[in-house]
């Protein structure tokens, strides 16, 4: 009976040592198939946004475009002398989203000289937007008056005020002309430094 009873610690430590192993294993197994699962998602993901051969054709076209306008010395001057100033005083997206298209302010980006260049590069029916951006990726200058006033949180601006010219892989309305679009940027440089972004949506129909 004496023996029964010391046998019964041994027992119980037995099936919880045990228990513990096997859930162990079950999260361990669970982890892995939840990694598993996320990298296919992810792999699937990448695969589903490809562009068309045709419309990669494009979009590389006028990245390579952004890339030359972005180096035309009325932009770099703009984007050099919006840095000096700084943005418009008081200004905030919110303000920015109630200014009529045809008010002064608005206007006054479109019909700059800067504005008034881009506006005319705009004018190449593969695109809908041309946008210039100071350094906070507050407005330079439009081709017409942009959704936000400030899109430092926006891929566009991110990617590109890193030093590289960038391409978003999806196609989707653009925020401003609702038009099916694939977005791109590209840095505007002063001798090597980044400065500012210049950004445009490129029509896929």
């Amino acid at each position: 009976m004496s023996f029964y009873k010391k046998g019964i610690p041994h027992i119980c430590l037995n099936r919880t040592l045990e228990q513990t192993r096997k859930e162990t294993v079950m999260k361990h197994r669970m982890n892995t198939l939840i990694a598993i699962t996320l990298a296919c998602a992810s792999v699937s993901g990448m695969a589903a946004e490809q562009l068309p051969a045709s419309l990669q054709s494009k979009v590389e076209k006028y990245q390579q475009k952004l890339v030359e306008w972005a180096a035309n010395p009325a932009i770099v001057s703009a984007v050099k002398e919006a840095n000096s100033k700084g943005p418009l005083p008081g200004m905030t997206n919110a303000k920015w989203l109630e200014i009529p298209d045809n008010d002064p302010t608005a206007q006054s980006f479109v019909n700059s000289k800067s504005g008034s260049m881009v506006k005319k590069w705009e004018e190449d029916k593969e695109i809908n937007k041309l946008v210039v951006r100071d350094e906070k990726g507050n407005l330079v200058a439009a081709s017409t008056k942009p959704l936000l006033y400030n899109n430092a949180v926006r891929p566009v601006y991110i990617n590109a005020i890193k030093g590289q010219p960038w391409t978003d892989s999806k196609i989707a309305p653009d925020p401003t002309t609702q038009v099916k679009s694939v977005q791109a940027s590209a840095p505007v440089l002063d001798g090597g430094k980044v400065i500012g972004v210049i950004h445009v949506g490129i029509t896929t129909n």
